[in-house]
């Protein structure tokens, strides 16, 4: 019995210990905050899973867009990937056609150049994106809903 009690007593002390440890873990499965509406329409969730300092050269932000959210036209400073995690969305860089990304899809988009990504009309999307650089995001033009609107059906045709 004795045994028994200084096994469990070393058990319960090494699950305590285990739960505070020095390691720094996020999930990009939380929600993460409403984003507030200055650019872009509808609603749009971020969650800032991991930002560049010390010893990291990038940022990863998780966003999701509900459907029929659109981003204005913008740029970065540095090149940004796209990872898109879950649902249907919309990409366009400036004078290239638009197109429909889904779940799974890998996007990169190079530096300075101007693009716009949004939610599908119908769906959600839900996208991680890494970049590195702290220089904030250069917002170039508004993406109208006209606009957006004749993309979707566009797309919706193909």
């Amino acid at each position: 019995m004795k045994n028994i009690i200084i096994i469990l007593t070393l058990i319960v002390s090494f699950a305590a210990a285990a739960q505070e440890s020095d390691y720094t873990i996020s999930s990009y499965l939380d929600a993460g905050v409403k984003a507030p509406n200055t650019h872009y329409i509808g609603e749009a969730w971020l969650n800032r899973i991991l930002q560049e300092g010390g010893d990291l050269s990038y940022n990863v932000v998780k966003a999701t867009f509900k459907a029929n959210s659109t981003l204005d036209w913008h740029k970065h400073s540095t090149a940004q990937v796209l990872i898109i995690v879950d649902g249907v969305g919309y990409y366009q860089e400036k004078g290239r056609e638009p197109f429909v990304m889904k779940t799974g899809d890998i996007i990169k988009c190079p530096e300075n150049t101007e693009h716009w990504h949004a939610s599908s009309k119908d769906n959600d999307v839900t996208y991680l994106a890494l970049y590195s650089g702290v220089t904030p995001t250069e917002w170039t033009e508004v993406l109208s809903q006209e606009y957006y609107d004749t993309i979707a059906e566009k797309l919706k045709a193909n």
